[in-house]
């Protein structure tokens, strides 16, 4: 996705201020000298040496560990992130993976290729219980959707005295965890990957989860140990995966994974719809006046 559709939104949104989009990197070097706002994935110190008038930098990704953060600091920068703009088009794939497993739109669509006009069993979404594992902006989008179509829903999270909109939620500890998965018939995983969450669903886990289950990937590959996985799919222990990342991102072409029919395979691409970059715009627009009244910042992460 091209970056002058972002300039082109936020030009619109912000008619009184100077937008400029740097196409080379002397182009890049002479516009940030005399900018108070920079936006883009990412800039290194070497650049932000000559950044002498910058106040924010809006980080067109999520995560933001790329970036130098203490020189930032050092210099008065404030920083925001991306946070939130996919989960929109994240939590729509999530439910269309749901519903690919429930009603077996995968087998028909294998027959279909195959030319068979053959009958097979579907299941309903209705009635069973959906684990999502991470609260924030693309969790709460995942609840929301499952709105009416009668789920049982559980929340994982770290402070599950704070709640959330899920119908039960619980911590990371072992046995809250496992009590969650042994009653899960789809796993979402929608969680930042942490010291806590890597390698979270692991050979106890899908020892754990019912031979029923589905397990659904849109946080970071590292949340599921790989291994575990394919042997879990190899003797049938759950019913199949929807993986939109995967570890090793990209999957090698010789990876197992890519020969079971029952694991559904996408190029970590959920959050990429053309609405990516005006709901960036929207973010930025919303925090130049904030900004120039002294008020706190939408998304900061510093």
């Amino acid at each position: 996705m091209p970056m002058d559709e972002y300039a082109a939104a936020l030009r619109e949104r912000l008619p009184d201020r100077e937008v400029a989009l740097a196409r080379t990197p002397g182009e890049e070097r002479a516009l940030v000298a005399d900018a108070r706002v920079v936006t883009g994935s990412a800039i290194d110190e070497e650049l932000l040496a000559v950044a002498d008038e910058l106040e924010l930098f809006a980080c067109s990704y999520a995560g933001y560990g790329h970036l130098p953060m203490d020189a930032f600091h050092e210099r008065g920068v404030a920083v925001t992130n991306a946070a939130g703009i996919h989960a929109p088009s994240i939590a729509e794939q999530v439910l269309g993976y749901l519903l690919t497993f429930a009603r077996d739109l995968h087998e028909g669509w294998r027959r279909k290729q195959n030319r068979e006009w053959r009958h097979y069993q579907a299941r309903e979404l209705g009635g069973s219980t959906v684990t999502v594992v991470g609260m924030g902006a693309i969790g709460h989008a995942v609840v929301e959707r499952l709105q009416g179509f009668d789920v049982d829903t559980i929340g994982v999270r770290y402070t599950p005295e704070k709640g959330g909109p899920t119908d039960e939620v619980v911590g990371f500890e072992e046995e809250a965890f496992h009590g969650a998965l042994a009653r899960t018939d789809y796993l979402v995983l929608a969680t930042p990957l942490t010291d806590t969450t890597r390698g979270l669903v692991d050979e106890a886990a899908f020892q754990t989860l019912p031979p029923e289950s589905v397990l659904v990937n849109v946080a970071r590959g590292g949340v599921v140990d790989t291994d575990a996985l394919v042997a879990a799919v190899q003797r049938q222990a759950i019913r199949g995966a929807a993986l939109d990342v995967t570890d090793p991102e990209p999957l090698p072409e010789e990876h197992a994974l890519w020969n079971f029919e029952n694991v559904l395979l996408t190029p970590h691409n959920a959050g990429h719809t053309p609405e990516h970059w005006n709901r960036l715009a929207d973010i930025l627009a919303t925090n130049v006046p904030r900004l120039d009244r002294g008020e706190d910042l939408e998304n900061r992460v510093d």
